[in-house]
């Protein structure tokens, strides 16, 4: 009996010994096409990073040094051209509105804000150029419309006439670097 239980201590050692390395092997050989393709995801995804990267750095670099070019227009407080309150700007900010072309601020297009994938942010200062009296530093407080596309509305009180920019340029404001620029023009 004990030679019985000898001779199958040895077989069963021997068949877990095969199944493990044939396991080993099979899970090995798993986990390298996993390891594999995630790599080979890892570099896909790394060289686009780089390329998007790039892609940002020329257009930064376009629009702090020339502007992004623009149309700019105006727009009152009031129902017809915004929603039902008139008086609170997209960031929420309240204002008076008959002193509205005292405070410097403009709606962007979407395409221009941060959450849209743009380059601006609510309370972010712009550079307005190439328009006759409106150049200066504007806030970014309000959004238009999602039809419009790189286009800059400055918030005026009612009564004021309205005007167009095709040829205007917009850079965001670094009050300590553009003060030249502004005072410039």
């Amino acid at each position: 009996m004990k030679k019985y239980f000898n001779k199958l201590d040895t077989s069963f050692f021997i068949f877990v010994t095969i199944f493990a390395i044939f396991n080993a092997y099979i899970w090995i050989d798993l986990f390298n096409g996993y390891r594999e393709y995630y790599m080979a995801t890892i570099d896909s995804l790394e060289d686009d990073r780089v390329r998007l990267q790039l892609k940002i750095d020329e257009l930064e670099n376009g629009v702090k040094l020339d502007g992004l070019d623009v149309v700019v227009t105006m727009y009152h407080p009031v129902r017809g051209q915004t929603d039902r309150t008139p008086n609170i700007l997209a960031d929420g900010t309240k204002i008076t509105i008959h002193k509205a072309s005292e405070y410097n601020y403009v709606a962007v297009s979407r395409n221009l804000l941060k959450r849209w994938g743009g380059w601006l942010d609510y309370g972010d200062f712009i550079v307005l150029t190439g328009t006759s009296g409106k150049n200066g530093v504007y806030q970014v407080k309000d959004t238009m419309n999602k039809r419009f596309v790189n286009r800059i509305d400055i918030l005026e009180s009612p009564g004021t006439k309205p005007y167009k920019f095709t040829d205007a340029k917009i850079k965001k404001a670094n009050l300590n670097e553009d003060i030249k620029f502004v005072s410039d023009n």
